[in-house]
Formats: structure tokens, sequence, C-alpha cells
């Protein structure tokens, strides 16, 4: 039976609030990891947001923690070179990797850190789901389907979630949407329901802390 793959709906309160309650807790910046043998101990819940360079990434996760500046944001494709952790109160890790895709580095720098991304995805235990973040205007390309491949493969559960909804049209995202569905659809890594997201709008936001919170 083929799963059926539906977008997120707004949380009930109740869960909303186990949201809000995990991220106005202290959210603070561990370390940038360059290699795997810097790797954090695995033993809190370890999410991760992934997704091209310039996705809307760091502006998102700046979003979700109420905070300004804790994930870094710039204009330049590729800035992020390093696996960030941020701890979440006592239990969770919040994880940025690097975009992947174009980026404005030299190449031998660009190779490393996706050897270093693709490591990370395929070898962490304490992993429970990667966040795709795909930029709701474009959305898949090719090299978010790979990324995806490699997921499915090394079994990592990812939950797609589109970045700069605010920028379309209702119709536009709709057709968006349905493209997005059919492509992922034979990822068998693939969560069926999908985050629609704004960073600038704050919509999708208390649905994805949710849905944070949720995962054990």
């Amino acid at each position: 039976m083929e799963m059926q793959f539906t977008i997120v709906e707004a949380p009930d309160d109740i869960t909303a609030e186990k949201g809000r309650i995990l991220f106005a807790g202290t959210t603070d910046f561990l370390k940038g990891v360059v290699a795997m043998s810097g790797l954090p101990d695995a033993d809190r819940i370890e999410v991760c947001f992934a997704g091209r360079s310039n996705v809307g990434k760091s502006s998102l996760i700046n979003a979700l923690t109420g905070r300004k500046a804790l994930a870094r944001t710039s204009n330049t494709p590729g800035r992020t070179q390093e696996i960030n952790f941020f701890t979440m109160g006592e239990e969770h890790y919040l994880v940025d990797v690097p975009g992947y895709g174009f980026a404005n580095a030299p190449l031998p720098v660009v190779e490393k850190w996706q050897r270093l991304l693709k490591a990370y995805l395929s070898g962490r235990p304490s992993l429970r789901r990667v966040f795709l973040l795909i930029d709701a205007r474009h959305g898949p390309k090719s090299v978010d389907l790979e990324i995806m491949q490699l997921l499915s493969k090394s079994a990592v559960t990812f939950q797609v979630v589109m970045t700069k909804c605010d920028k379309l049209k209702a119709a536009e995202l709709a057709e968006i949407m349905d493209k997005t569905i059919e492509s992922i659809r034979k990822f068998p890594a693939a969560y069926p329901e999908i985050v629609q997201t704004s960073s600038t709008k704050n919509s999708g936001i208390a649905t994805l802390r949710a849905i944070v919170a949720g995962i054990v």
C-alpha cells in the first residue's frame, strides 16, 4: 500500500504548548565540528536541520529558538562549514549541518565538508530525524534527492520542511507541493507529513516546534 503524504496541520493547544516550552528554554551553542572524531557523545535526542545552500536554514533555526543570531545567516551560499551542535535543555541536541549543493568556497573545502555531512547523516546513532529543508519557490532539486537517497539507505527518517512559503501564491504553492510529494514518495525513509513554513511571517513555526518536542 502506497504511503499517503499530507501537509501537517497546526497542533492542538496542548501539543503546541509542549513545543513552546521546549524552545522557550535555554538553547546554547555547544561546538562546531569539522571531523567525525569531534562529535559530542550520542547521549541525547538529536534532530538535524539540513538543506541546500541558501535555503533559509539559519533563519528557520533562529525563528524556532526565538534567537535572532543563534544560527548565523548570510546571503553567501555555503557559509556554514561545520556541523554546529546546540543544546536544548537537558535532553536534546539541535544540529545545523553545512548547506549542500552550490557553495562559494574553494572546491577542496566544499568536498571536505560534503564528505563530513554525508558521514554524519549516515552514521549518527542518536539522530532521530532529519528535517530536510526545501525552498518552496523551487521544489526538490537533484542534490536534495541524492541526500534523500543517502538517508533512506542509512534508514534515517527525514521530514521535508518547505521554506519561504510566503513567497508564493496559494495556487503556486499547491502545485509545488504536489510535485514535491511526487518526488519524495519513492523514498522509504520519508516521513509522510510535510511542514510548510515562513521564517519572515513566523508561519509553521509552532507546528515545527511541536513536532520536535514530540520526538522521543
